[in-house]
């Protein structure tokens, strides 16, 4: 289960990866046709639609190296039972809030596709379509969590510690 687990998240970083590409060769592209005074219509929204989608995609791997938001500031001044407890408590509520947003990810790519929504841009794409990254980036966030939780039962851990102090930026 953990190595197709695992492999799940690689294969949503690997297509985070290529709509980072993506996003690149969307900008690059407009600032080119710009130069040449050649318009394409929906170039910008097809650069943020690639954006949107390299975010969420990401989100399960990121969880996993431990490069979201954490107070460890906090946690690492309380006691071993309490900081146990503390953290249970902050997977089980991740877990219900990644869940939540990937149903609601999910019935809204299924709302879009069955109204035919479509951009009020001048792409006029279908909107389920770059949804479909959101949607998948949510599932993918949920297992995430609900994989930390039960690698925590196991008496693993599923999140990477760093030996770093802080991380500065």
């Amino acid at each position: 289960m953990s190595q197709f687990a695992f492999r799940f998240y690689q294969g949503l970083m690997f297509l985070s990866c290529v709509s980072m590409i993506a996003a690149f060769a969307a900008v690059l592209l407009g600032v080119v046709a710009r130069e040449v005074h050649w318009d394409i219509p929906g170039l910008d929204a097809y650069a943020g639609y690639a954006i949107a989608c390299a975010l969420f995609l990401a989100l399960p791997t990121t969880l996993r190296h431990g490069d979201h938001i954490r107070v460890t500031l906090l946690l690492d001044r309380l006691p071993t039972r309490v900081r146990g407890a503390l953290e249970w408590i902050c997977l089980a509520g991740g877990l219900v809030i990644a869940l939540a947003l990937a149903w609601y990810a999910i019935r809204l790519v299924w709302v879009s596709w069955d109204t035919h929504d479509i951009s009020p841009g001048a792409d006029a794409t279908p909107l389920w379509i770059p949804q479909l990254g959101m949607a998948l980036g949510c599932v993918g966030f949920a297992l995430s969590f609900a994989h930390a939780l039960l690698m925590r039962w196991q008496g693993g851990h599923f999140i990477a510690v760093s030996t770093e102090a802080a991380h500065i930026e």
